[in-house]
């Protein structure tokens, strides 16, 4: 990242678990590798805007601005400021795509 180069967060599945929220916890704690801890939000790059480059769709997709895809997932917490290690515990509240709602969590 340091060299200008566009690193992209995902998943390896079923090498490695689906959810993206566990991917951002591991890029942030890196205990194996402390000096290479992303922040939250450099975290959430490698998942959205980074991505959306990646595959050429970066002006359509990857961050919230008018005219481009009402893709969203809605959080139950800010990943930017809560603990490191509740990063992966946090719950999809909703999952918006095209500007439709896909997923809602079930309250009850």
């Amino acid at each position: 990242m340091e060299s200008g180069i566009c690193v992209v967060g995902g998943s390896d599945c079923p090498m490695e678990p689906l959810g993206p929220l566990l991917g951002i916890q591991a890029l942030v704690e890196r205990k194996s590798f402390p000096e290479e801890r992303l922040t939250a939000q450099e975290a959430l790059k490698l998942y959205t805007v980074n991505a959306a480059f990646a595959t050429n769709d970066e002006s359509v997709k990857g961050s919230i601005e008018v005219g481009k895809l009402a893709d969203l997932t809605v959080l139950s917490e800010d990943p930017t400021s809560i603990a490191v290690e509740k990063l992966g515990s946090i719950e999809v509240e909703m999952t918006i795509v095209d500007g439709v709602i896909v997923y809602r969590k079930c309250v009850l």
